[in-house]
């Protein structure tokens, strides 16, 4: 069951927050989206496509307006100015007894030392990590994961649950704060290298003259299988609605694989945690992050940057 609020806040849009909220007004049409992004175009383009969204001046009229604050940003030095940037901020006005719910993907250092402002300014307050797992395409179909910093036995746990839950279909308490960050940071890492993998080795089988639609179909029945090979598989084409049957446009950008997967990469060094496969992995993502082929693409582009084959139909066709 939907949750029941007068208004609700976002801060930054990107490319997930305009169906986030889209979701958001068809599960509560009566509730007005008071929204805040650096980008002037996004701001206008979505109140222009929804009559209850409101555009707002900074993060901080945001939360004057507001009786949940979601924000999602790039970095954590993002976050910190979202809320502890004195005139501006989240913080910057008496938030006491708000909800706050921060999904960007960022350093767990950042996080802990906004939510540690947060209480000790407001201990009635409530901030929360809540990293998504996803994409637009999750977005869009309402299917997102949210990896929660808290407990199951959190007073705001029935809460967040029924908040998170208009937008997504896995809502997952990690344990406590910050550990929704180490949880997402995992699994980026992770998804990264299968999707690196599942590049390389349909790469393999293509050169050797397999059909793609045969190997990603042995892939789906047997060890290889995975969400990236048959959800998001990087070859275009043999994943329909992924974004590289599109040109690899929309999804995750590879520049923001290549900062998850650095974030994982200094966690496992921050608590010394052995890795083989990170230091190849993150060059990887770097040097794609970084080629005009593949900068600004989703990060399935890895495949491009390998120079796997995308014309590959006319060669099986029949």
């Amino acid at each position: 069951m939907a949750p029941s609020y007068d208004t609700l806040g976002f801060i930054g849009l990107g490319a997930m927050g305009e169906p986030m909220i889209g979701n958001v007004i068809r599960k509560m049409p009566n509730c007005q989206i008071q929204v805040y992004d650096i980008s002037r175009e996004a701001l206008e383009k979505i109140s222009a496509k929804h009559d209850k969204v409101r555009i707002c001046s900074s993060s901080r009229e945001v939360a004057e307006k507001s009786e949940v604050i979601l924000s999602m940003v790039p970095e954590g030095s993002h976050v910190r100015s979202v809320y502890l940037t004195p005139d501006t901020g989240v913080l910057g006005l008496d938030a006491s007894g708000k909800l706050l719910v921060d999904c960007s993907t960022i350093d767990t250092a950042s996080s802990l030392e906004v939510r540690e402002e947060c209480l000790k300014k407001y201990p009635t307050a409530g901030f929360y990590d809540a990293p998504v797992s996803g994409g637009a395409l999750g977005a869009e179909k309402g299917t997102l994961t949210f990896m929660v910093g808290c407990a199951e036995d959190d007073p705001k746990w029935p809460e967040l649950q029924a908040l998170l839950g208009m937008m997504g279909k896995s809502i997952v308490a990690c344990g406590g704060p910050s550990l929704g960050l180490t949880a997402k940071l995992c699994n980026n890492y992770c998804s990264a290298l299968i999707a690196l993998a599942t590049s390389e080795a349909m790469n393999i089988g293509m050169r050797a003259g397999m059909d793609p639609r045969v190997l990603a179909n042995v892939f789906k029945t047997s060890t290889a299988q995975s969400a990236i090979a048959e959800k998001f598989n990087p070859v275009p084409g043999l994943s329909p609605e992924a974004p590289p049957s599109h040109g690899y446009q929309g999804g995750f950008k590879v520049q923001l694989m290549r900062k998850d997967f650095s974030l994982a990469v200094d966690t496992a060094r921050r608590v010394g945690a052995k890795t083989v496969l990170s230091e190849v992995g993150l060059e990887t993502y770097d040097k794609a992050s970084k080629d005009p082929r593949c900068k600004d693409l989703d990060s399935r582009v890895v495949y491009r940057y390998l120079d796997g084959r995308e014309d590959w139909l006319k060669d099986f066709d029949g």
